[in-house]
């Protein structure tokens, strides 16, 4: 994986150069569409399972609605039906590191559905709670897989005069699939087993996309990086690639134009991938520059979590009962309209044009989501008579949290791979460890995503409410003093820039 995502970073430049070159006859969106609209179900698929989550955790453990006999979870349990797929997610992404090159991106994506579709399928029908959480974990692990391939599928596949523009709507997708999700609990929070309805609904889409991702073809960049690799015949992938192209580009592309974008492909992967004997191993990471980079950039993928983000998400649902919307039904309808203000704001965010730098963004949505959290602890402490003190709340919290990550990662997003924004990761890492960095990031993303996911239900019986928001409230102030003290602007900068002006 380290290979590949160093060939992909210098490679964009050559492609940019074929788009000028080849990209003078107007786009064709027509073969554009599916491998795009395939890959990202595997980002709706995602978002789904945190906004079906949101309102599953209210029916499964409802003595009235869950339709069991062992309803009454533990703070523990209830933690571990939250965070299952994200214990799930971070072992499909350590699987993705070890054979998604073996894989390529187009079986891996189908590797992913067919466990979305048997991970949803073992939650909804789970006969108890252990079977539960193995379907939850199950699921998880397509998340992984799939957070990893869809963002290389479409870079890879995806003409160069719209790459990036096609990978920032994938993350529309995963907020399109939260407020999806939202939905279904509204529609099935007052029906007796409705959390297996919310669960076990993702089988379907799986199945679309599991049947999508068949139908087209491997990555032309995979294959040849494949036989570049020495582990396929050069002749063969070629032939393999230019057919793929064909498919990808339509019919109209001429053989001379697809010969030529395989052979300029094939030059630049060997140009790149001549320097990979050198690429440093794993301990190199805590050294020297690139120590500063994942100072940098874990710290940002850490603090993002800590600061309550997967809990606010996953449990906005419940939240909103204990704030006053006491009937599910309730609280699952404005939990909608969180999705789709959150929806709004990346779309917002998608559009936003990269011009007001890195650090200024990131300061002010930290700044919000810190005030946000302060605001949800003073609701419960001393203004519970005003419920929609707590809506606001969540509206802050989720506008500046999509500013502050979202606009933060654009500008080179059509580098990053994996569960979710990552960009700024992807920027700061020197050549020569970048794949391993960002492996390592990868791993704190979702391993702090399941362990705050996880602990909110416990700390929330244990704290209380007040004191849990006011306790993300002071992670997110110091996650602000970081921020100012740490974060580079890297604005303008070329990744070489970035590594010989910042890191050194």
């Amino acid at each position: 994986m380290e290979v590949d995502v160093q060939v992909r970073t210098q490679a964009q430049g050559g492609d940019a150069g074929r788009g000028a070159a080849a990209g003078d006859a107007a786009l064709s969106w027509a073969p554009v569409i599916l491998p795009f609209l395939f890959p990202a179900l595997g980002g709706l698929l995602f978002g789904y399972d945190i906004g079906a989550t949101s309102g599953a955790t209210i029916s499964v453990q409802s003595a009235d609605l869950s339709g069991t006999t062992w309803f009454n979870l533990s703070s523990v349990q209830l933690g571990l039906v939250a965070s299952g797929s994200l214990y799930g997610a971070l072992g499909g992404s350590i699987l993705a590191y070890r054979v998604a090159d073996f894989l390529g991106r187009r079986i891996e994506l189908v590797t992913a559905a067919a466990l979305y579709i048997l991970g949803a399928l073992v939650t909804g029908f789970a006969p108890n709670f252990v079977a539960l959480i193995i379907g939850r974990i199950l699921y998880g692990i397509g998340i992984g897989l799939a957070m990893h391939g869809a963002p290389l599928y479409i870079a890879e596949t995806s003409p160069s005069q719209i790459r990036g523009t096609l990978i920032s709507l994938k993350e529309l997708f995963i907020v399109l699939g939260i407020l999806f999700g939202y939905l279904i609990g509204s529609l099935e929070i007052d029906n007796v087993g409705g959390w297996r309805y919310m669960f076990g609904f993702g089988a379907p889409l799986a199945a679309v996309m599991a049947i999508g991702m068949w139908s087209l073809p491997p990555s032309p960049r995979w294959l040849l990086l494949r036989a570049v690799q020495g582990k396929a015949s050069m002749e063969d992938n070629k032939k393999k690639a230019i057919q793929a192209l064909r498919t990808l580009r339509g019919r109209s592309a001429s053989e001379k134009v697809l010969a030529d974008d395989v052979e300029d492909t094939i030059v630049s992967i060997k140009a790149a991938y001549a320097g990979q004997e050198g690429e440093g191993n794993i301990w190199e990471v805590f050294e020297g520059a690139s120590l500063k980079a994942f100072s940098i950039g874990g710290g940002l993928v850490l603090f993002q979590q800590i600061t309550g983000q997967p809990s606010v998400l996953y449990y906005a649902a419940s939240i909103l009962q204990t704030a006053g919307f006491s009937a599910a039904s309730d609280a699952a309808r404005v939990a909608i309209y969180i999705g789709l203000f959150k929806l709004l704001m990346t779309g917002v965010a998608v559009l936003k044009v990269d011009d007001l730098g890195r650090r200024p963004l990131l300061i002010g949505g930290v700044g919000g989501i810190a005030l946000s959290l302060f605001l949800l602890a003073a609701y419960y402490k001393i203004l519970n008579n005003f419920p929609f003190v707590a809506v606001g709340a969540l509206l802050l919290y989720v506008g500046a949290y999509q500013e502050s990550t979202k606009s933060l990662y654009t500008h080179v997003f059509q580098v990053s791979f994996g569960p979710i924004s990552w960009l700024m990761v992807s920027e700061i890492f020197p050549l020569r460890t970048r794949g391993r960095g960002i492996s390592l990031a990868v791993l704190t993303n979702f391993g702090s995503n399941a362990l705050v996911t996880f602990a909110f239900s416990p700390l929330q019986e244990f704290l209380g409410p007040e004191n849990i928001f006011f306790l993300f409230g002071a992670i997110a102030v110091l996650a602000l003093v970081f921020v100012i003290l740490n974060v580079p602007e890297t604005k303008g900068l070329s990744l070489e820039e970035i590594e010989s002006k910042i890191l050194k």
